[in-house]
């Protein structure tokens, strides 16, 4: 189709008159990690008005970078961009001049009693098999339940069975940081990937956020404790008792402060929203990162795996020296032993690791010089690490969450809205980009 001349002046005339437009409106914004930046930053680019308040005194939200230990800052939430392949993060690194450092389940030791161990026990069949039995079920099974009724486990011995459980913790729990009663068994691995592997930011998964933030106008320790719909535009409530209004809000809020009621939204929220809200789980994954004098005496692999019991503590270590030569190791915890192992002080959660590493590789093996420990559930601001699908909720409760509401002036963003890809970072990005092009729309 060819545009003459007045198809043309009149097409700019819709573009200005359409600038214009989205430049006289103002948009809010709850939260700066990840999602909340990327819809900042979309709307800032389409002209329009836009501020986040975070109410934290740092941006980033669950991307957190600590750099207390002199040239070795350490991740304390996201660490990994999954899948480096047409990943927006990726890109996003490049444009930023961050190296990443590829890392690959493939590289990677098993210890027993301070012996390297070949063969690791594999749950994928086991598990592919229980989801397609759930797959049948009338209702929902977790995957525990789903794997347990299966007669492949049933004729496992007791050794094979708690080596078998050992490795869908590995597995499972740790990617998903639930425990396996509580992920469905049909939909707790529900949503498409990248492909290309995954890949560290060593220097700081932080300097993604900084990238992103630069020319935004955002208002740190702007703690949101109620959304207030108006007649015209919507009017947000601080803790210190201030408050601001804008035509429209995009809320990013952790799905664990969402679930603990810290914000009042009124009018309330869909009851559709509101369900989705209560149907999601919100996990925890703890890390501790442990400093040494030099680096530790371990293989040059990624990945260390704990094999001295089923239910040890501890049970995979990341060595970020492999690729590096830095002195450190990265170990993790999640679902129930995070939640016990968060009571514990930071003294006894050292100590702990140190013995599973002696346990691991011998009595000889060093003590840490400092250690690095985080706590995700007991942050108020976080409620958790991220988010799971339980028993009775699918992709379509993510969907549910996601959105608008009050007839198109709060949007909702974040990980857990994401329903494809869920509970990342780069799902959480792309979640901030669908909420900024509704708003635009």
């Amino acid at each position: 189709m060819v545009i003459g001349r007045r198809g043309v002046l009149a097409l700019l005339s819709l573009m200005a008159a359409g600038k214009a437009r989205a430049g006289g409106r103002t948009v809010a914004v709850i939260g700066a990690g990840m999602a909340g930046l990327a819809a900042a930053a979309r709307l800032r680019q389409a002209g329009v008005g836009v501020t986040v308040y975070e109410a934290r005194d740092r941006i980033g939200g669950r991307v957190w970078t600590d750099r207390g230990w002199p040239g070795l800052p350490v991740d304390m939430g996201a660490s990994w961009i999954h899948g480096v392949r047409r990943n927006p993060l990726a890109a996003l690194a490049q444009e930023a001049g961050l190296p990443l450092y590829r890392t690959s389940y493939d590289s990677g030791a098993a210890f027993r009693d301070g012996r390297e161990v070949a063969g690791l026990p594999d749950p994928f069949d086991l598990m592919e098999t229980a989801q397609d039995a759930a797959q049948e079920a009338e209702d929902d099974l977790s995957l525990r339940e789903a794997v347990q009724g299966l007669a492949d486990w049933r004729i496992l011995s007791p050794d094979r069975q708690g080596r078998m459980r050992a490795a869908i913790y590995r597995n499972v729990e740790l990617e998903y940081a639930a425990d396996w009663g509580e992920l469905s068994a049909r939909n707790f691995d529900a949503g498409e990937e990248f492909g290309g592997g995954d890949a560290l930011i060593l220097p700081g998964y932080d300097g993604l956020a900084a990238h992103v933030a630069r020319g935004l106008d955002i208002r740190l320790s702007a703690r949101v404790v109620r959304v207030e719909a108006r007649a015209r535009g919507v009017r947000l409530v601080f803790a210190d008792g201030g408050a601001v209004t804008a035509d429209a809000v995009v809320c990013t809020l952790p799905l664990g402060v969402l679930q603990s009621g810290a914000v009042v939204f009124d009018p309330p929220l869909s009851a559709e929203r509101r369900a989705a809200v209560a149907a999601l789980g919100m996990g925890l994954l703890n890390k501790l990162w442990l400093q040494f004098d030099a680096p530790p005496p371990v293989p040059a692999v990624d990945w260390l795996t704990n094999l001295n019991a089923p239910d040890d503590l501890w049970p995979e270590w990341v060595n970020p020296g492999a690729r590096t030569g830095l002195p450190l190791l990265l170990g993790f915890n999640a679902a129930s032993r995070a939640e016990e192992v968060e009571r514990w002080t930071d003294a006894d959660t050292v100590a702990s690791a140190s013995d599973t590493l002696r346990a691991m590789f011998g009595s000889g093996f060093p003590a840490p010089v400092a250690g690095k420990v985080t706590r995700w559930r007991g942050d108020p601001l976080a409620g958790g690490s991220y988010s799971f699908v339980p028993v009775g909720a699918d992709a379509g409760t993510r969907a549910a969450l996601a959105g608008a509401d009050w007839d198109g002036r709060l949007h909702f963003a974040g990980e857990a809205a994401a329903a494809d890809p869920p509970a990342t970072v780069h799902g959480a990005w792309l979640s901030g980009l669908r909420a900024a092009r509704a708003l635009l729309a």
